[in-house]
């Protein structure tokens, strides 16, 4: 009795400590004067009192989101008697704040607090030409899907998943430009030749471009003829290729085919020749038709290739050069080979003249090669009134004979000869028998014209 007596104050005084104190229900927190630390105190010296008489000695555990295993010396039925060992947990999705088991003490305090707190992980940072979007926000087990802007492909994980630690599973991904820009190039085209050329003038827009990410296209480059260009005939690629600002590159083509519309190949006339402008027989070409020396042309002079694809007028002809001896002077007779022939001249005061004989023997035998130079031979044979003067086969009035020794001042008293050129010039003379080899030497290298000289690269010496 008199032990239950001295117990009594203290008793109460317990009980008044325990009436001032608040129990945050669910928290895991006890709190005193409303805070929220966390603390341990010393347990107090062995008090006289009998602990075991009160069953509940400490505040009833309740965690919220969680749970408290407590063992008690005492039995299964006492959860909070003094030396309760409480061990604290907390649901899936939350982590325990404070420690992870607690003690009754004789102070009536748990040796410690503890609540659970929700697990979170920190908020994804903004995806550069991307987006993400979560199943929970920024909770355990939330699932991020991230998705890029059109054009833009993603590079690394493309799920993150807030796991038990507050972290997200794998690496924040980028998003990059890897997708060729869009390039269509202008449609194919066919031209037509102008007249008279084999080119045709050409224009086009420039391509279409469009980048699907930025809509940036930092370079268009062209390989081949720029637009308004020339093309000659025949087939051309036109290829452009455009970079985006990460360098990606695209490429497109189009075609240009340029048609010359042609006429059939003229053929030259026999004794003569075809002097064509541009290809010769494209639109708008034109063929002058000439005769040899010798020759002259019967019909028109000029054709021209029409856009039917067909030739204007009729073929000429080359007819032989119909000489006139019933003239009445030497020039008229001259004025018949002016731009067409050259004339050597032979005087001998007989036929049976030594160098007379020797001269005509070699030209007989060099007929091809005077022929080819456009030279005709003049013989002037004799003393008055038996002096003969004759072209070929035919035959000069005595008067024009006359006329053409003083005119070329040849005598009749020794052989001696004189070339002229189609202008009627005197070039050279000889007063004894000349190789038609140096004749022809000289003819080639002082009277030809530029076209006969083409004409003769062209088609060579068909004498030889």
């Amino acid at each position: 009795p008199r032990m239950a007596q001295e117990a009594t104050p203290v008793l109460l005084v317990v009980l008044a400590r325990l009436v001032s104190s608040t129990w945050h229900e669910g928290s895991g927190h006890y709190l005193e004067s409303h805070t929220n630390e966390v603390y341990a105190e010393e347990p107090p010296p062995e008090p006289a009192l009998d602990y075991r008489r009160v069953p509940q000695w400490c505040a009833t555990l309740n965690i919220h989101r969680g749970e408290a295993t407590c063992y008690s010396p005492r039995g299964s039925s006492y959860h909070s008697s003094l030396g309760t060992r409480c061990e604290l947990s907390c649901a899936r999705g939350y982590r325990l704040v404070g420690p992870s088991a607690v003690q009754c003490l004789p102070n009536r305090h748990w040796s410690g607090m503890a609540y659970c707190r929700q697990i979170r992980c920190h908020v994804l940072p903004a995806v550069l030409r991307g987006s993400y979007v979560c199943s929970a926000g920024v909770q355990m087990e939330s699932r991020c899907d991230y998705t890029c802007l059109p054009g833009y492909q993603l590079e690394g994980d493309r799920s993150r998943i807030c796991m038990e630690d507050g972290h997200w599973s794998g690496s924040e991904p980028i998003c990059v430009d890897l997708e060729p820009p869009k390039i269509r190039c202008p449609d194919s085209r066919e031209r037509l030749a102008e007249p008279g050329k084999l080119t045709a003038t050409v224009y086009w827009d420039p391509p279409h471009v469009r980048d699907s990410a930025d809509g940036v296209i930092k370079r268009v480059m062209l390989r081949g003829p720029e637009p308004g260009s020339e093309f000659p005939e025949g087939e051309h690629v036109i290829r452009y290729t455009a970079h985006d600002q990460a360098y990606n590159r695209a490429s497109c083509k189009f075609r240009i085919r340029v048609q010359v519309r042609r006429c059939p190949v003229l053929k030259p006339p026999q004794n003569g020749y075809i002097s064509c402008t541009s290809d010769g027989n494209n639109y708008g070409a034109t063929c002058e038709y000439l005769c040899d020396g010798g020759y002259e042309r019967q019909g028109t002079s000029l054709r021209v290739c029409q856009s039917t694809q067909q030739w204007m007028g009729s073929q000429p002809l080359c007819a032989p050069m119909q000489i006139n001896t019933d003239v009445n002077s030497a020039a008229s007779l001259l004025d018949q080979f002016h731009e067409k022939r050259r004339l050597f001249v032979i005087s001998a005061p007989d036929p049976s003249n030594r160098y007379y004989k020797m001269q005509i023997s070699m030209l007989q035998q060099a007929a091809c090669g005077l022929d080819l130079r456009h030279v005709t031979t003049v013989e002037l044979v004799g003393q008055p009134p038996h002096e003969v003067g004759r072209i070929r086969e035919h035959r000069l009035s005595l008067g024009v004979i006359k006329e053409l020794r003083r005119f070329l001042h040849l005598t009749r008293s020794h052989f001696n000869a004189v070339l002229l050129d189609k202008a009627g010039t005197d070039r050279e003379r000889y007063i004894s028998p000349v190789s038609p080899d140096e004749l022809f030497v000289f003819i080639d290298t002082y009277l030809l014209s530029e076209r006969e000289a083409a004409r003769r690269e062209q088609s060579g010496d068909p004498c030889e």
